[in-house]
């Protein structure tokens, strides 16, 4: 059985980008998580142990995200990613995606967002 945890619209302040300005000045980013696992025993026994704790997947997360400043988003969302899969050995796969909401693109833009998709099997 697979069942899926989801965080939906972790939202952070970072320092992340290619221009000076995104990097002194900052912004505004979101990540959602789709968590691949089976909960079927947490649900049997009601119980934490058995399942993924998403409050220390959103810590962990949020430590990421602000830990370092990255040109890309697409290597922060690999980063948590990849990250996610070795600390939680009971994921199987996951979704990450990252959003920078108001890019400066010389136009209206609500945000761009990047996925990455990864299973266990995939780590390197």
């Amino acid at each position: 059985m697979e069942n899926i945890i989801r965080i939906k619209k972790a939202t952070f302040y970072g320092y992340h980008g290619v221009r000076s300005e995104e990097q002194s000045v900052g912004g505004k980013f979101e990540a959602d998580v789709d968590i691949y696992t089976n909960f079927e025993k947490a649900c049997k026994d009601d119980s934490l142990h058995n399942t993924i704790d998403y409050h220390k997947v959103y810590k962990f997360l949020y430590q990421l995200a602000l830990e370092q400043k990255y040109y890309l988003i697409e290597t922060l969302a690999m980063k948590i990613a990849d990250s996610l899969l070795l600390k939680f050995n009971t994921i199987n796969k996951i979704a990450v995606r990252v959003r920078k909401n108001n890019p400066p693109l010389g136009g209206v833009v609500d945000c761009v967002e990047v996925e990455v998709i990864k299973e266990r099997r995939e780590l390197l």
